[in-house]
Formats: C-alpha cells, sequence, structure tokens
C-alpha cells in the first residue's frame, strides 16, 4: 500500500473564511528574569531565590538534562531579537506563533523554576503563587487568547488547595496542573484532596511531563544519554496513568477530566490492554474497581498529541488515532521547543475535516469549556 495520499489543503492555502482556527493545548511561555517575579512575591521569598535559589529532588545538581546543541530545550528560531529566552516576549511569540497559525486559544504550561518539584515547601507555594499571578499579568491579560493554568507543587497537598482555592476565586484559569514526577505515583491517596478539588471546580486536572520527583525516570534506573531521558516522558506518563486508573481515582471522581500533556499517544493501546489482561486475573485485589481500566481511560483521560507518532506508514497512525478515539485527542505544539509540533504538517496520515476540526479545536473546546 502506498504512503503518498491526496492531502486537504493546509490550513495557509485556504480561504481566510474556511481555515480551521486551533486550539493548541501546550504552549510555554518563560520568564525573562526572575526579576519578572518580584511584584508578585514577597520580599524574603525574593532574597531566598537570589541566595538560595531552587532545592530539588534530584542526584544531579550540576548538569543539564537537556543537550547543549538546543539549549532551554528550544527552537533555535525561537530565541527573541529583544533578547531573553525563547518564550519571554508575547510581542515575538504572536508574530512566530499564534498569529501565523491562527490559534484561536493558547493553554499556557509553565516549566520555569519546577514549582511541582521545590523540596522547601514554604518557598515552593510562594514561588506557585507568584508564577500563576505573572501567568494573568504577563500573558492573558495582554493577549486573551492564552489561557493560564493554575500550578501547585502536589506534594504540599494543603499549600495546593490553598493555591487552588486562591486562584478559583479569581476565576481565570481553566486547568489545575500537576506533574508526573512526583515524589509518590499519582494515584496514591496522600493526593486525592487536590483531584476532589479540581472535580468540585470542574476544571481539569493537566499533567504535563517533567518535574524532579528523585527517582529515576525509567524502571531500570538512571539513563545515561538525553534521548533516553527524553524517552523515559512516554514510560512515566503510562506509569501515572495506570496508577491513577488502578489506584481507583476516576472511580471515587468520576466527573474528573485528566489531561495528560506532552506524552504523546502511540504507548495508550498497549498499556490499556495489559491493565485490562492484569484486571481480569487479579480483580480480586482491586474490588474498588467495578469496571475494566479501558473504560475509566475511555470516559475520564485525554491525550495532547505531541510528541506526535509518525510511523513508516501512514496507515498506522491512522489506526492508533482510530483505537485511542479521535474525540480523546487534543492538539499540541510545544511552542517554542525543538521538537514543536506545526498545526500544519503533524498529521501525515488522512484525516477527514470533522476529525481535523475535533482534533485541532472542537475536543479541547469541550473538556476547557471555552
Amino acid at each position: 500500500m502506498s504512503d503518498v495520499i491526496d492531502r486537504p489543503l493546509l490550513d495557509d492555502e485556504k480561504p481566510a473564511a474556511s481555515r480551521l482556527r486551533i486550539v493548541d493545548c501546550d504552549v510555554h511561555p518563560s520568564l525573562h528574569s526572575f526579576d519578572d517575579l518580584n511584584e508578585f512575591l514577597p520580599r524574603r521569598w525574593q532574597q531566598h531565590l537570589k541566595e538560595y535559589g531552587s532545592h530539588l529532588r534530584t542526584p544531579y545538581l550540576f548538569t543539564t538534562p537537556y543537550p547543549r546543541s538546543s539549549p532551554l530545550i528550544a527552537r533555535r528560531d525561537a530565541w527573541p531579537p529583544t533578547g531573553g529566552p525563547p518564550g519571554s516576549d508575547l510581542a515575538f511569540m504572536q508574530k512566530q506563533h499564534l498569529d501565523p497559525l491562527d490559534v484561536e486559544f493558547g493553554i499556557l504550561q509553565v516549566l520555569d523554576l519546577f514549582i511541582f518539584s521545590q523540596q522547601n515547601l514554604e518557598f515552593g507555594a510562594a514561588i506557585q503563587r507568584a508564577i500563576n499571578d505573572w501567568q494573568l499579568a504577563f500573558w492573558s491579560h495582554r493577549d486573551p487568547r492564552l489561557k493560564a493554568s493554575i500550578l501547585v507543587g502536589q506534594d504540599g497537598t494543603d499549600l495546593a488547595i490553598a493555591e487552588i482555592e486562591r486562584c478559583a476565586k479569581v476565576g481565570e484559569y481553566i486547568q489545575i496542573n500537576v506533574s508526573p514526577r512526583a515524589n509518590e505515583p499519582l494515584g496514591r491517596r496522600r493526593y486525592w484532596p487536590i483531584y476532589e478539588r479540581a472535580e468540585a471546580l470542574d476544571l481539569p486536572l493537566g499533567i504535563h511531563v517533567g518535574g524532579y520527583g528523585g527517582h529515576a525516570p525509567t524502571g531500570g534506573g538512571w539513563p545515561s544519554y538525553y534521548v533516553e531521558e527524553h524517552q523515559s516522558n512516554a514510560h512515566t506518563i503510562a506509569a501515572q496513568l495506570a496508577s491513577l486508573v488502578i489506584e481507583g481515582v476516576p472511580e471515587r471522581f468520576p466527573k474528573l477530566k485528566i489531561v495528560f500533556i506532552e506524552g504523546g499517544f502511540g504507548w495508550i493501546p498497549s498499556a490499556v490492554w495489559r491493565m485490562d489482561q492484569h484486571f481480569e486475573r487479579f480483580r480480586s485485589e482491586v474490588p474498588h474497581l467495578r469496571r475494566k481500566p479501558s473504560e475509566y481511560v475511555r470516559e475520564n483521560f485525554w491525550f495532547t498529541t505531541q510528541p506526535i507518532d509518525e510511523p513508516d506508514e501512514a496507515r498506522h497512525l491512522r489506526s492508533l488515532i482510530e483505537w485511542v478515539g479521535i474525540d480523546r485527542l487534543l492538539f499540541s505544539s510545544d511552542y517554542p521547543h525543538w521538537d514543536f509540533d506545526d498545526p500544519r504538517f503533524a498529521f501525515k496520515t488522512p484525516l477527514s475535516e470533522a476529525e481535523r476540526k475535533k482534533i485541532f479545536s472542537t475536543n479541547a473546546r469541550a473538556v476547557y469549556k471555552f
């Protein structure tokens, strides 16, 4: 079977009136400098940040997990001409990403200062509050297309709940973000108060790859190479999917929407098949589960598309999409990172106009209620 297909016109080849507007579920803004946070950060913690900085639960204190050839894991053309790191200049982001690709909404995913992994919980709480306020002041209020997330350090549960309540009163945030690389698997009951508030507030739980939980990111230990570290993102997400489902989070919180971000989706079929097989054999160990794991996955979980899987044959990607479910996929670009997915070229397999609309727009609009 040939992989040469008749493709529909790309959006930039269509008349403006017929272009599909994009909802991008993974846009990374960055601080221009730590001074951006001063207006949101008490003086005590400003001083702490200057004198002591972050305290992360990781054994590699003086190395970077990212290759020197892609500093700040960014595209080489993403450095703003005005200075500062990629993602730190709104005008440049508008010119390079939001405007030319007709992004209707972009969901902000902040990685700066590793909020999720701060071991000084008081400092982490101060930073998460400052970052959450900074998202609105520097981004959402300046460009309403950009939607902020409530970032919380999941391992300080009481502090996380307080921050969720504070931000919920503001009413401008569209999801609650935690890290998949936490101190414990995310299905554990210590994290359930966060899920309870997310469900009560009808805010999706966003789980973006990354973080430093202090544990090896692979089941075999610490990787030797960046390519192993990058590959392990999917393994981490798969492990957390199993933890959340088997520990009973969607059973306990049936209206909770959980979105895995930047973990891809090629691993989902085998992971879910295996969970279902094991559930049938060990059902008596988990009597709190009333349904097969696959049923919870199909009802409570969504997955962003980046990094898109690119098999050699287009039909294989098509089969994968059909198994996961068109309605479970949300487009994400990962702008401005080096493995950014351009929405015009990301899906190298035939999609109908109705399917494209679901993946690039209406699925996300339904989850986040735009």
